[in-house]
């Protein structure tokens, strides 16, 4: 897998969540994908339980992918993330890839928080 692919993963699974296209989304990912969520000691085990519960998820979800980074089978990606047109969230998934497809998803997210003063002297300007 590179990165073009990575993204066209990627690419795939918001343009058919975003039309409503549960099946044609999770095409991206392996029968047997296990999706962790390390902050909430989630685990979700076989494709169509990650089916079942995004189907059912109560807010509209928007996604921007911002950096894509890895190597051959593992790859990292740093997302732009908010719920019902709310403010943007950051996160970081790790996708593992097998055969082409997603087998392991481990997503990690935060809210943004401001910078304390006392790191100003040293700090760069923002990215993006």
């Amino acid at each position: 897998m590179d990165e073009n692919g990575v993204r066209a993963a990627l690419r795939h699974y918001a343009d058919r969540s975003a039309a409503g296209d549960s099946d044609g989304a999770h095409e991206i990912y392996t029968e047997d994908a296990i999706l962790d969520f390390p902050q909430s000691g989630e685990r979700f085990e076989g494709v169509s339980n990650l089916k079942a519960w995004r189907k059912d998820y109560p807010a509209k979800v928007d996604f921007d992918l911002r950096r894509v980074r890895g190597a051959e089978d593992v790859w990292v990606t740093e997302i732009g993330i908010r719920y019902d047109d709310g403010p943007w969230n950051y996160g970081v998934a790790i996708y593992e890839f097998r055969d082409g497809k997603v087998a392991r998803e481990t997503i990690y997210y935060a809210e943004p928080f401001p910078a304390p003063e006392w790191r100003a002297a040293w700090r760069a300007a923002p990215p993006r």
